[in-house]
């Protein structure tokens, strides 16, 4: 397909997700326009406006790469310009109560609206970031951009849907991330990080399905045990200078495994 002949998408926002996807769609063949306030850079093909308004008037796909906290700004602003039958496509990572939020405000012009949900980091992945989307319109959006490289999938229930998937998992990841910057300061305070390093690296390595089910019904079980010992390793930090914020944080959560109960966990994969 020639570059422009494509489906007519607007982006807001050029930002480092934004304008991968934006150039990687003009490559693909769409017709790209965008908005964006910031002093940032313009991908080649990529027909840029100075007011949102003028940047959706012929889309029939507008891409909102904003961050969670001006997503309802950047439907806003353009909601009355945006042209009957086009589909906008939040991709922000808000919360399914504002993304249910825009879809009120979206169908009061009788706009479709699309949540999605980006599961992957677009650096490297572009176009092709794995995807969830949600909404009635969400089919309608993968059609549209599956054929040109996306890789989005369609989940069931009502806006807000797929950023909650993404939201529970980023539970996870991003709590991960936390605690390994925690163990890092506290590794480099006690002068001891490339053993702990290693140390960790290993356990690491063996992290499979029967390991993360070790880990949460491990922690039920002993629950009294561990929460006396990440007490210390609370006394541990201090003495070391390191605020130990995921540290307090295990010792409260295991103090609710004293008292409460965990939910049923689904049955183990088959491999």
């Amino acid at each position: 397909m020639t570059a422009g002949r494509g489906p007519s998408i607007c982006l807001f926002g050029l930002g480092e997700a934004g304008s991968l996807l934006a150039a990687d769609l003009w490559r693909a063949g769409a017709t790209v326009s965008a908005y964006d306030p910031a002093e940032v850079g313009t991908p080649e093909g990529v027909v840029r406006h100075v007011h949102p308004a003028l940047a959706v008037r012929h889309a029939d796909l507008v891409l909102g790469l904003t961050a969670g906290s001006e997503a309802k700004l950047a439907l806003l602003q353009a909601l009355e310009a945006i042209g009957g039958g086009a589909v906008y496509a939040d991709l922000s990572t808000a919360s399914p109560q504002v993304k249910s939020e825009l879809a009120g405000l979206a169908a009061r012009q009788e706009l479709e609206f699309v949540d999605v949900a980006l599961m992957a980091a677009v650096p490297g992945n572009g176009l092709a970031t794995p995807a969830l989307a949600a909404g009635e319109a969400a089919a309608r959006l993968a059609g549209a951009l599956n054929p040109l490289g996306a890789r989005i999938e369609p989940v069931d229930g009502p806006p807000g849907a797929a950023a909650g998937k993404k939201l529970l998992r980023s539970v996870m990841t991003k709590g991960t991330a936390a605690v390994l910057i925690e163990a890092v300061r506290a590794g480099a305070a006690a002068d001891d990080l490339a053993w702990l390093w290693s140390n960790m690296a290993r356990e690491l390595d063996g992290a499979d399905e029967w390991w993360m089910r070790h880990q949460v019904t491990g922690s039920k079980a002993h629950a009294r045990r561990r929460r006396d010992e990440m007490t210390a390793a609370v006394e541990m930090l201090e003495g070391l200078g390191v605020a130990p914020t995921m540290t307090r944080s295990t010792v409260a959560s295991l103090d609710e495994l004293v008292a409460g109960a965990l939910p049923d966990l689904p049955p183990p994969r088959r491999s």
